[in-house]
């Protein structure tokens, strides 16, 4: 048996509950939903950052950082007179019930692909909204402060859950290809305006490729911002090593410095890892 969460929680809600009272700490009593958002957002960031590390040890903390936000929140609004974290917690362990009829309603019908059950996801999330007499909109439920590329990861997969999709993986790479080819016609012809719109096109359509390839593209994105920024810092340090500013440096030689410095990471991969094909792309 998995061990028992409740006590921990329940002692977390107390924690809050006292920071947040009369006799608790004033920069907690001070907090309003607006002030916490920066907050949510850096650790959300944090647990993303120890994922990526492969840091079990960091994520086990973070995950808590992350959990006792979602508290922090839930007791402001306690406060206010809105509802409860046990009121948000008896929400979503209603909705998770409820959306997975396959394993929790002994007649739902058994699914066995993650595009079925993603599928259904969205159509008793439309049917419930429906039955609230809200508007049936497949895109509603997209938060606009997403980053835009999550944003269109996202936007894609909602639409593919009603069939709008692409048939192969392949067609999105034509797709690509397709908008590289406007996105040069524009650069040659048209003005900014019309510039922006290509480039847009073209990342809209790379998420979309991410996502029919099963890749997250933030974090993608994110794993190669920090290839890339870990390269430039070697090439730095090897200019300043022979006594050299980067900032004098040509480009010629920033180049010819960038190409010593992937060969030393292909030198110092593992022959198996090799073997494999595994090559830095940038």
């Amino acid at each position: 048996m998995p061990p028992d969460a409740g006590p921990a929680f329940q002692q977390l809600v107390d924690i809050m509950i006292r920071l947040r009272g009369p006799q608790g700490c004033p920069w907690d009593r001070e907090q309003t939903i607006e002030s916490l958002r920066g907050f949510l957002l850096e650790e959300t960031h944090e647990v993303l950052d120890a994922i990526d590390r492969g840091d079990t040890d960091a994520l086990r903390g973070e995950i808590g950082d992350l959990i006792f936000e979602g508290v922090f929140l839930a007791q402001v609004c306690a406060d206010a007179g809105l509802f409860t974290v046990a009121d948000s917690l008896s929400h979503i362990n209603a909705k998770l019930i409820r959306r997975h009829p396959h394993i929790f309603d002994p007649s739902g019908r058994p699914l066995e692909t993650p595009g079925e059950v993603h599928q259904q996801w969205e159509q008793i999330k439309a049917r419930e909204q429906s039955d609230a007499g809200q508007a049936r909109s497949v895109l509603s439920g997209v938060p606009r402060t997403l980053p835009s590329l999550l944003r269109a990861y996202e936007i894609g997969t909602r639409v593919a859950a009603v069939g709008f999709d692409w048939a192969k993986t392949i067609d999105v790479v034509d797709k690509i290809e397709e908008e590289v080819a406007e996105l040069r016609g524009a650069l040659q012809r048209e003005g900014r305006d019309r510039v922006e719109e290509e480039m847009g096109d073209l990342l809209f359509s790379i998420a979309n490729l991410a996502r029919k390839l099963g890749i997250e593209p933030e974090s993608a994105l994110r794993k190669a911002n920090d290839k890339f920024s870990a390269r430039f810092d070697k090439l730095e340090r090897a200019f300043e090593a022979r006594g050299q500013s980067i900032h004098e440096a040509t480009l010629e030689e920033m180049e010819a410095e960038w190409g010593a410095v992937k060969q030393s990471e292909a030198t110092a991969t593992p022959k198996i890892t090799q073997e494999k094909g595994r090559k830095g792309a940038i």
